[in-house]
């Protein structure tokens, strides 16, 4: 086992666990401040230079922005945008589907509404479904064809003995070790899934492909291999690397590698509030809560770390800008909450703001 050093999230405490986060940082990466150039806003440095275009994507009058939270890309370029949604408004989807374009092609998943959180995209036998899981209201997750039809929706897996009784039935907002509040998905080499409950009792669950509960490892705890705060999973099978699964542990600011079989391995540290990832050859993407993303090398070192201001943070921070659209600043993010590459190596970002937002990074 392994313990890398380079330099506990839910959303009630952001602001002072940020500010712990902060004092954590990588040695030497590359320059990540904006540049303003002919009215246009540079980010990254080197081979990672990105032009930021903020607001990119326009939904039809009827609908509005709310709390987006997930995207991903189907192999047509198609772009899926995942909202929390908002209690008040169960009829508004919460998935928004655009094309290559990012023109408006339509919309769906209204009963995700209020607790919209993790979204995949997996190829199965050739075709293609959209996982999702919710960690309020439903507290569920589903896999869901393109179109947005059910193939299945499953809840608490009672059958891990970590929940309490009912928890599979229940719609309530109640956090706890007891709780199920899912957040993401990994999708295992062999077949079936990893669900993390990111929000709930800080266990890795295994399924088969076909939804069925199979095992659990993590937990909560002080030891490697618990959690504090699962928020983001994914399969690191990067060229050069044997597979392995990766965690954010967001609340310690580190990522966490395991085994194929959920054996603890390795820790990443240096992180501010890591939250998900993403893979395009040897580079790792993390979004980082605290208004930054970071890409890492195979060896995980960061190659370039977008956007760190430490002084926007304080003030994000300070002053809860998440909710001032007016005081935001072009060129800087607040909440990246999820970001993903598009077939040409340009990065979508969705920020956990209100209204939500999603940038585009061209790749320059």
């Amino acid at each position: 086992m392994q313990k890398t050093k380079m330099s506990n999230l839910t959303r009630r405490d952001f602001v002072k666990s940020a500010a712990v986060g902060a004092a954590a940082a990588f040695a030497a990466p590359a320059i990540a401040t904006a540049s303003k150039t002919d009215s246009k806003f540079v980010l990254g440095a080197g081979d990672y230079r990105y032009e930021v275009q903020h607001d990119w994507l326009e939904l039809p009058r009827q609908f509005t922005w709310q709390t987006t939270h997930g995207v991903a890309f189907d192999r047509d370029g198609c772009l899926y945008v995942l909202h929390q949604g908002l209690a008040n408004q169960p009829k508004h989807p919460t998935i928004f589907v655009f094309d290559p374009e990012g023109r408006y092609m339509r919309s769906f998943g209204q009963m995700f509404s209020s607790g919209g959180h993790g979204l995949e995209i997996h190829e199965e036998d050739g075709e293609e479904f959209l996982y999702v899981c919710a960690y309020v209201g439903r507290k569920c997750f589903a896999k869901l064809g393109l179109l947005g039809e059910v193939v299945w929706m499953k809840h608490a897996p009672m059958e891990s003995g970590v929940y309490a009784a009912g928890e599979d039935k229940t719609a309530d907002r109640i956090r706890g070790r007891d709780r199920f509040l899912p957040t993401n998905f990994a999708f295992l080499p062999e077949g079936g899934f990893l669900l993390a409950d990111g929000y709930g009792s800080f266990y890795i669950h295994r399924y088969d492909k076909d939804g069925n509960w199979l095992s659990s490892f993590g937990g909560p705890g002080e030891g490697d291999a618990t959690f504090d705060n699962p928020h983001g999973i994914a399969i690191d099978a990067r060229p050069g690397r044997e597979p392995a699964i990766v965690v954010t542990d967001r609340m310690r600011h580190q990522l966490k590698y395991f085994s194929l079989d959920g054996k603890y391995l390795s820790t990443v540290g240096g992180f501010l509030l890591p939250c998900h990832f993403d893979f395009r050859g040897e580079v790792m993407l993390v979004p980082d809560l605290d208004a930054r993303i970071t890409m890492l090398d195979k060896d995980n070192r960061p190659l370039v770390q977008l956007a760190d201001d430490a002084e926007w943070r304080k003030a994000v921070n300070g002053q809860g800008l998440r909710g001032k659209p007016d005081k935001w600043q072009a060129g800087k993010f607040l909440h990246p909450h999820d970001a993903c590459f598009d077939a040409a190596g340009n990065i979508i970002v969705a920020e956990w703001v209100v209204p939500g937002r999603v940038s585009k990074l061209v790749h320059i």
